[in-house]
Parts: structure tokens; C-alpha cells; sequence
């Protein structure tokens, strides 16, 4: 009998292999830890091996992140085989464990079928799948768990991930923690065996520069140097041969040859001359070196901790677990188990945890880590919360509006993390340099032991002036120099509510001299509202009523503006028939029989609709308030005239002053007749401005302006925005703005401040200059070491501690990012 329906369970659901393998395959990016990268070499290698494999479009490793992200070709390769070319490489991809509940299956046949789609998937590494239990556990090497949910769907049943996407995230993040707080531990006891075996060796080279001549055997030195040099350094020696079998070199290379030749040197005079080599013995060089590289390595990965700890930081803000109404009851469910339009209650001092909207109760919102407000923001009924803020004194019920990973939290997560994985355009030519940085030092090294020896020197003095070429180069300080600074700006940026879509944006944000405002709620507040009416032959009443009927099916603000005040009125729209926008114009339709047209003066001319003189000196003088003048027309004649106004955010005037301060020349744009555009300008404190523009005169400005050389920043929060956004060197979104602006901008604002306009541009200066120090300070010290060094001017130890230093001070350096804060205006 169970063979007869697991039989039949296979007929029923097994489709074609070919859907299983197009379904699962159908990404072509991927993301994928690494474990085992040390310097720029590393990072380099994996990056260059990458980019050459088949099927490969485009590889980027980060070394501070210590990860890849791979454009390629499905039909090419997967993600399986590039996981293997990083294995082959020498390094480690860390599978994740997926667990997921399973509905649908009645047999083993059913488990096997899953078990045989999941497999399918390329990253996937095993996959376990129990009907008795509904449940399958898949072993891969990561990505988008949706595919895995795809490829059960496939096999004829359905899949529920037990943890998000953003809650897996989140996990892995914890793992990673975990495991590099244990690797911290594990050096720190490497660490105090190292400087206990090394201290003698220091403290009797100490005692030989202040002249005392009395030293220990020479047998004493060999027993406390060889711990060092074999157990403590057994990790340079691994990583220097994994990068031999990969037919290259790191920095790795240079401390183990530099070492083990000191080392080898003195065990060869000790065995060779006894109790005369004293004098000639350098033990305590290679202990020193390996001890003194061991404490950098350890204070440079808890300085690359500080610079990533934005992500985690922003994982932390998610809560666990939720109180929610369920059929009336109050019950405690997982986060990741909450749905739209679900009520969830939140107590005083708890964090909200999903986006939503109040339904009952009044309270404060702590939305600093997240938008970067510092102040708590009144939050009343109809209004909208953030996941991820923390509620203050009130009871709030809300409405679970965007959950999961349309949460803002988690879309905030994804453009930190892809701006962080991403290189500018400076760390392309400093991969160069590294990746034939090490084979180089190599050969000055070999040139400096041979220069000697042919100008007459002693082998000794030959030997230890290569080895101090050997461990004062430093590759890492140039590879950290650009990604620890990104990192650390980025994270920075985000604390304040400032969002970088990518590492491009970064980059051109600190060379804008032009910021482009899009004057509708960016300058203004966005929020438009109906101040005066004039009503011509219609009563006041019935000519609102028509025209918020008519605007009810705009999305305009303006529109809304007019729905509002009916609402407020307590009128009834009407329903409408043959609505049509015309963009940059008005709109138009019937409404109870009526033909209606609201508009500017264009509309009405193209219209042939005439307005009396007396109507449109009103127009004139409504305009030169800052008001927005919107004609009305029924059936062909002017019925009545609308003044709508948006007032001026407090925060205008000084953004604006600020930005021209700095050079920075504001433009601002807008849809609003000349007379209102010229008003609303001079309360901003704006020169420049541009009236009764649409959506394709915003792209022509733009166009005009960078032809002029200029590099040119648009700011937008509309969809109307989205064009513009995209044409201009970097498009800047406010947060209250639409979702295909934000989509579009390089720059997210998570508050509706102009203001912030200038503190995203401040960043990215602060970050290049941060950058550019940073490559200053990584190449000053190779090239004043290495000439003191092939000269003999530098001890060996003197050479491990400066080579130690160096990527102590560049990563420490890009630390200091992490407590950049916006000015007060």
C-alpha cells in the first residue's frame, strides 16, 4: 500500500528535471563567506581566480567583510563549482543550515521526491528531508531561501523557511560572532605563551643596547624561541603554504621566509660554533617578529570588528518575538510568524517589531538608531511605525502593515550590506599593486642579500638586512586601506539615517557642486492643504464636492490635498468616469454628468477655456504668497479658483545656507506657475529655479548642467522623481518619499529633512579623505621601510613591529569613522 502512493506521489508531482534545475538556478548573484583570508594578497588571489573562471561575469572579495560577491552566468557554472575554485584557492566557504517545514507529504516517497528537488539546487550541499516530522534540514552555501522554498514548491508541495531571510541573517551574524570571539580567545592564549617565551629574548636584547654583555646560552635561546617559531607561528607557516600550492604569495609568505630564515641561521651557528656563536644568534628576532605580528593581528580584527558592527548593530534592532491578537487572544509568536494586517500589541518600553500603522493608543517612538532622530516622535492613531524603534510611555495596538523582508529594517540591512561589499573605483588599482606586491618584496629581498655579498658584506649582515625587507613590506595595510573606510562610512552614514545604495554613490557624492531640489516635499513639507476658495458661478459647496470627486482618482499631492478638505467637510465624492492626468498639466473627467478640468493656465488655454481678468489678477496675488493657484472648470467656463499652500520645512533655510557656504549651488525645481516658484524660492534663500517644469524638463536640466561639467545631485521624493534620480550623478530619496524613488536614488534620507542633504555629502567627504589618508599612511610606511631596511639601517624585530603597526594604524584610523556625527545646523 505505501508503495502504491509513494508511486503514486511521484507521478503526481515530478515534473521535469530540466524545471527543477532552471527554477533553482535562475539567480546570478551570489554572496559567499570566507574564512581564512589574511591581507590584501588573500583577498586578491580569490578575486583574481574568480574572475577568470568559466562563466564568471564579475567578482569582488572584501576583505574586511571577508566575503565575495559573484556576478555570473547560470547556464555557465554554480554556485557549488565557485565554491569549490575558493576551496581550490586555499580558503574556506562555511556552509548555512536552512531548516524548513514541509506540508503535503503522506510517504517516504513523497520525502525522497523533495529530498531529490532540494539536491538539485547548485549550493546545495546535502539535503535531509523527514516525512514523519514535515520537515527538511539543507546544508548549502547560501543565497536567497526562496529558491529552496521553489524548488519543494516544484516537487508538488510547500515549504515554510523556520527562520526569514532577515532572521537567518541575523543568525549567521551571531555564528560569525561567536566563532571570532573564539578565535580572539584562542590568540590571546597563543598570545600569552608567545610573549612568555619571548620576554627573556627581549628583555637580554634590551640589556645588550644599554651595554651589559652577559647572555644566556645559546641552547636556552633555542628552547625559547622554538615554541614560538613552530606552535605560535604555525599559522603563517599554513597560510604560506596554501598559498604556495595556489602558485602565489601573501604576506604570510614574507613573515615565514623572514623568520625561518633568522631562525635556521642561528641553529646553524649554534650547531656549527657552539658557544662562540654568541653575538650571531637571532632567535630573538623571529620571536619577537611572530609575537609582535600575533598582538596586530589581534588588535586589527577587534578594529575591523568596531568598523563592521553597524550590520550587527542594526540585526540587534529586531525583536524575537511578538505579542499578538489572534481570534481575540493575546499570544507570543515569533516574529518571522507575523503577517500583514495581524494586531500587535506593544507595551511600554518594548520594541516595535514590524512596520505598521496605530490602530489604538498614543505614545513616543525612539527612532534613532534607525533614522538617526534623536528625539522620540509623537505617535497618535492613523500613524505609522517603523520595526525596529522602541516604543516609549504609551500601550500601542498596531496594524502590521510590511513584514519580513519588505520590512524597512530589513531593506536598510541589504543597502548597508551591498554598499559595504562593494570597492571604489582607487581599490581596483591597489588589488593590482598587492597581488605583485609580495613577489616583488621577495625579489628586492633576494637583491638586497646579493647586493651585499657583492660589495664585500658578511652573509650575516647580507641575511639579516633580507629578512628585515621581508617583514617590514606590509601588503595588509594597503588592502584594509579602502574597505575598512567604506565600512566604517557606511556604517556611520547609517547610524545617522543616511543610506548608500552602493560604493559608486560614496564616491561621486563627495564631488557634487550642484544639489537639484525637487521643491514638493523636500523643500516643503509635502503636505499641501487647501487655504482659499473662489467660487465664480457655483455655490462653494457643490463645487468642492465635484472637485474632490474628480481628484479622488489622482494620486497627485495636490489632489489630495483637495479629498482632504472634502473629507474635513464631511462631503461625499462622487463617483468618476473617463479620468485622464495630464502630467505637468492637470486632470480631467465626468463627474454626475459634469465634465470637469482642473488645471493651470496651460491647461486652460489648450483648452480654449477663457479666464476673466479679475480671476487671474486673484491667481497673480494668490501666487505671490506661495500659493498654488488651480483653476476650475465646468462644462467648458470657469467655475472657481483653488489656493493651495505647503509650507516651508523649518529646516530649509539653513540647509540651503549651509550647502552655498560650501560652494554647493542649490537649484530648485518645480511644476508651480513662475509667481509661486520665484515666492517659495526666496523664503528658501535659493537663486536659482526652475517653474512649470514636468518630468522630461527635469531630465533636460539635468542633462544641461552636467554638459556644463557640473556634478549633479537630485534630490526627490515622488515617483514622478524616479527619471531624474536616475539621470543625475547620485539621486538622493527622502525616506517619506515612494518606494520607486528610493529604488532608484543612490542616496536614501531616512528623514525628511533638507538638511540631511548636506550631512550625506558631508560623509562621503570625510570618508574619501579618511580613504585617502589611509592609502598615504599604508604606502609612506613601505616606502621609507624598505629602503631603511635594504640599507641594514632597521633591526628584524624593529622591522616586525613597524610591519605589525602599520595595518594597526590604517584600520584603527578608519575606526575613528564610526563616530561621525551630523552637525547641528
Amino acid at each position: 500500500m505505501d508503495q502504491q502512493i509513494a508511486e503514486s506521489c511521484d507521478k503526481a508531482s515530478a515534473p521535469p528535471e530540466e524545471a527543477i534545475l532552471q527554477n533553482a538556478d535562475g539567480d546570478d548573484k551570489i554572496t559567499l563567506p570566507i574564512k581564512g583570508m589574511h591581507c590584501a594578497g588573500c583577498s586578491s588571489r580569490v578575486e583574481g581566480v574568480l574572475n577568470k573562471a568559466p562563466g564568471v561575469i564579475e567578482a569582488n572579495v572584501n576583505l574586511t567583510l571577508e566575503r565575495a560577491t559573484i556576478h555570473f552566468e547560470p547556464e555557465k557554472t554554480s554556485t557549488t563549482e565557485l565554491a569549490q575554485i575558493i576551496s581550490d584557492t586555499g580558503f574556506e566557504v562555511p556552509a548555512q543550515t536552512v531548516v524548513m517545514d514541509v506540508t503535503g507529504m503522506t510517504c517516504s516517497g513523497c520525502a525522497a521526491r523533495v529530498q531529490k528537488s532540494l539536491n538539485a539546487i547548485p549550493g546545495v550541499i546535502d539535503a535531509r528531508v523527514n516525512a514523519a516530522t514535515d520537515r527538511a534540514d539543507v546544508d548549502w552555501l547560501g543565497g536567497d531561501a526562496s529558491l529552496l522554498v521553489d524548488a519543494v514548491k516544484t516537487a508538488g508541495y510547500t515549504a515554510t523557511p523556520r527562520l526569514s531571510a532577515a532572521a537567518q541573517r541575523k543568525e549567521q551574524q551571531q555564528q560569525k560572532e561567536a566563532e571570532t570571539n573564539a578565535a580572539n580567545r584562542r590568540d590571546l592564549i597563543m598570545l600569552a605563551i608567545s610573549v612568555a617565551f619571548t620576554l627573556p629574548l627581549v628583555i637580554q636584547m634590551i640589556a645588550g643596547a644599554l651595554g651589559y654583555t652577559t647572555r644566556m646560552p645559546g641552547w636556552v635561546e633555542l628552547i625559547l624561541a622554538t615554541p614560538v617559531q613552530f606552535w605560535v607561528g604555525a599559522r603563517f607557516y599554513k597560510s604560506a603554504w596554501g598559498a604556495l600550492k595556489a602558485r602565489t604569495a601573501n604576506m604570510d609568505t614574507l613573515v615565514a621566509m623572514g623568520t625561518r630564515s633568522a631562525y635556521f641561521f642561528s641553529v646553524a651557528m649554534l650547531f656549527g660554533f657552539g658557544a662562540n656563536a654568541q653575538g650571531h644568534l637571532y632567535f630573538e628576532a623571529a620571536a619577537v617578529i611572530i609575537t609582535l605580528i600575533l598582538v596586530g593581528k589581534i588588535l586589527e580584527s577587534r578594529a575591523k570588528r568596531g568598523t563592521t558592527a553597524a550590520i550587527f548593530e542594526l540585526m540587534a534592532l529586531r525583536p524575537e518575538s511578538a505579542s499578538v491578537l489572534r481570534n481575540g487572544k493575546e499570544v507570543e509568536l515569533p516574529v518571522e510568524e507575523i503577517v500583514a494586517g495581524d494586531i500587535i500589541v506593544v507595551r511600554p518600553g518594548e520594541k516595535i517589531p514590524v512596520d505598521g500603522e496605530i490602530n489604538e493608543g498614543h505614545s513616543q517612538a525612539d527612532e534613532s538608531l534607525i533614522t538617526g532622530e534623536s528625539l522620540p516622535v509623537d505617535k497618535n492613531v492613523g500613524d505609522t511605525v517603523t520595526g525596529g524603534s522602541l516604543n516609549g510611555t504609551g500601550l500601542l495596538h498596531i496594524k502590521a502593515m510590511r513584514v519580513g523582508e519588505d520590512s524597512t529594517l530589513s531593506r536598510i540591512i541589504k543597502l548597508v550590506e551591498n554598499a559595504q561589499s562593494g570597492k571604489a573605483p582607487i581599490q581596483r588599482l591597489v588589488d593590482k599593486v598587492s597581488s605583485i606586491f609580495v613577489p616583488v618584496v621577495i625579489g628586492i629581498a633576494i637583491a638586497t642579500f646579493a647586493g651585499w655579498m657583492l660589495i664585500g658584506g658578511e652573509f650575516e649582515s647580507a641575511l639579516i638586512a633580507a629578512v628585515s625587507v621581508l617583514v617590514i613590506a606590509c601588503p595588509c595595510a594597503l588592502g584594509l586601506a579602502t574597505p575598512t573606510a567604506i565600512v566604517a562610512g557606511t556604517g556611520a552614514a547609517a547610524r545617522a539615517g543616511i543610506l548608500f545604495k552602493d560604493v559608486e554613490a560614496l564616491e561621486i557624492a563627495h564631488r557634487v557642486d550642484t544639489v537639484i531640489f525637487d521643491k514638493t516635499g523636500t523643500l516643503t513639507l509635502g503636505k499641501p492643504a487647501v487655504t482659499s476658495i473662489l467660487s465664480v458661478d457655483e455655490d462653494e459647496e457643490s463645487l468642492m464636492l465635484l472637485t474632490a470627486s474628480l481628484q479622488s482618482a489622482s494620486e497627485h499631492p495636490l489632489g489630495k490635498a483637495v479629498v482632504a478638505y472634502a473629507e474635513e467637510k464631511e462631503l461625499i465624492v462622487m463617483p468618476v468616469k473617463d479620468f485622464q492626468s495630464h502630467t505637468g498639466f492637470g486632470v480631467s473627467g465626468k463627474v454626475d454628468g459634469r465634465e470637469i478640468i482642473i488645471g493651470n493656465r496651460a491647461m486652460m488655454s489648450e483648452r480654449k477655456i477663457k479666464v476673466s481678468p479679475q480671476l487671474s489678477q486673484t491667481q497673480n496675488n494668490w501666487e505671490d504668497e506661495g500659493k498654488t493657484a488651480v483653476l476650475v472648470a465646468l462644462d467648458g467656463a470657469i467655475a472657481g479658483l483653488l489656493g493651495i499652500s505647503d509650507p516651508i520645512r523649518e529646516e530649509t533655510v539653513a540647509a540651503i545656507k549651509v550647502l552655498k557656504k560650501q560652494g554647493i549651488s542649490p537649484i530648485m525645481l518645480t511644476g508651480d506657475s513662475k509667481r509661486t516658484a520665484k515666492t517659495i524660492a526666496a523664503a528658501a534663500g535659493i537663486e536659482h529655479y526652475e517653474a512649470e517644469t514636468r518630468p522630461n524638463d527635469k531630465a533636460r536640466i539635468i542633462e544641461e548642467l552636467r554638459a556644463q561639467g557640473k556634478t549633479v545631485a537630485m534630490v526627490g521624493d515622488g515617483i514622478n522623481d524616479a527619471p531624474a534620480l536616475a539621470l543625475a550623478d547620485v539621486g538622493i530619496a527622502m525616506g517619506s518619499g515612494s518606494d520607486v524613488a528610493m529604488e532608484t536614488a543612490g542616496i536614501t534620507l531616512m528623514r525628511s529633512n533638507p538638511g540631511m542633504v548636506r550631512e550625506a555629502l558631508a560623509v562621503s567627504k570625510r570618508t574619501w579623505r579618511k580613504l585617502w589618508q589611509n592609502l598615504f599612511w599604508a604606502f609612506i610606511y613601505n616606502v621609507i621601510g624598505i629602503p631603511l631596511a635594504v640599507m641594514g639601517l632597521l633591526n628584524p624585530a624593529l622591522a616586525g613591529a613597524a610591519m605589525a603597526l602599520s595595518s594597526v594604524s590604517v584600520v584603527t584610523s578608519s575606526l575613528t569613522l564610526r563616530w561621525w556625527k551630523p552637525d547641528k545646523p
